[in-house]
């Protein structure tokens, strides 16, 4: 879409999305009659209702979150450069996320909000079934905005991948338009990954002008690309988005993915995984897989097999992060 920048990238991946702190606690089923919690759901509160399941809980364990923060996670894993824009507050779950990410190598050196919605999270009640209950509260993630942009940190980095899930807000998508303008006119690209059908479903043609006028990469599942070009099939979905952008990679679960350019379209077969425990992950880690591929200059092919790979070490346990180093696990398998 534009010319490559003659300046070396300082990072691979820039990821832009909805910080959230993950809390996970193991709790009886008991626990979720008593706070009226309806078993397996994901579930959008309010601060009064975060603060009151947070003392709820019992024993904690805190992690950096939220979709585009899982990617670079993943990213990092591979032995990748990261960096991340995302909105927190500056109390204690806010410097968790802060020291969470960049403990993982992930760069992470915004400001925190001094005054206005509390860090937001995801409050994951774990069953002894393996159940996961999710409340999330947006708090103040949904706060980003252009004026949180470090248009510096974009230009050094080879590409900026943003998160569907922050399309939501004017305020959000007029911060994306405007991340990607800084990354195409310092000579890199811009990815883009749908996150959401029924975000899809509300923010359709802001997709479609995103995707055909701003967007190098799209990631989407069969779900999501279905309802973005308002087909019926697949392979509908795949024909209708060659050429809107240069590469779209769409995931299809146990059926592994497709990579369409204009030119080719590439089947990448899944990675057999004996017992999947939880999927939730599985599309932020192929996306970290591809991204670091491609960011690495590796074929098409090998870019879907990385995201593949990256997939399957987060669905074997319960969490959206791989249970193991991505660079090991490419080295022990040649």
């Amino acid at each position: 879409m534009n010319s490559v920048s003659s300046s070396p990238a300082k990072f691979d991946v820039l990821g832009i999305g909805n910080a959230l702190v993950d809390v996970l606690s193991t709790e009886a089923d008991s626990f979720l009659e008593e706070m009226n919690l309806t078993k397996g759901s994901m579930t959008l509160i309010e601060t009064e209702r975060a603060q009151e399941l947070y003392s709820a809980m019992g024993e904690k364990t805190e992690m950096s979150g939220g979709s585009a923060a899982n990617t670079l996670a993943g990213v990092a894993s591979f032995g990748g450069r990261g960096a991340y824009i995302g909105r927190v507050r500056n109390d204690d779950l806010g410097n968790a996320f802060s020291h969470d990410l960049n403990s993982l190598g992930v760069h992470f050196s915004a400001d925190l909000a001094t005054q206005g919605d509390p860090t937001g999270r995801c409050m994951i009640i774990v069953t002894p079934d393996g159940e996961r209950t999710m409340n999330t509260y947006l708090g103040a993630s949904a706060t980003l905005s252009g004026d949180h942009l470090d248009h510096d940190l974009i230009a050094s980095a080879k590409v900026t991948f943003l998160e569907g899930y922050l399309f939501d807000r004017d305020d959000a998508k007029e911060a994306f338009r405007a991340a990607a303008a800084s990354a195409h006119s310092a000579g890199r690209k811009v990815a883009l990954t749908l996150s959401d059908s029924f975000c899809v479903e509300r923010h359709r043609e802001d997709f479609l002008a995103l995707v055909s006028g701003g967007v190098d990469i799209l990631f989407a599942n069969e779900e999501e690309i279905i309802r973005l070009y308002e087909v019926s099939s697949f392979d509908e979905g795949v024909d209708a988005v060659r050429g809107h952008c240069e590469i779209a990679a769409v995931t299809r679960g146990a059926q592994g993915s497709v990579i369409v350019t204009a030119e080719e379209r590439i089947e990448v077969a899944p990675r057999v995984v004996a017992n999947v425990v939880d999927t939730t992950g599985a599309g932020d880690l192929y996306a970290a897989g591809f991204l670091y591929g491609w960011s690495q200059g590796q074929p098409l092919q090998e870019c879907g097999q990385l995201g593949s790979m990256a997939a399957s070490a987060v669905i074997g346990h319960i969490g959206p992060r791989p249970g193991m180093n991505l660079a090991q696990m490419v080295e022990q398998l040649g």
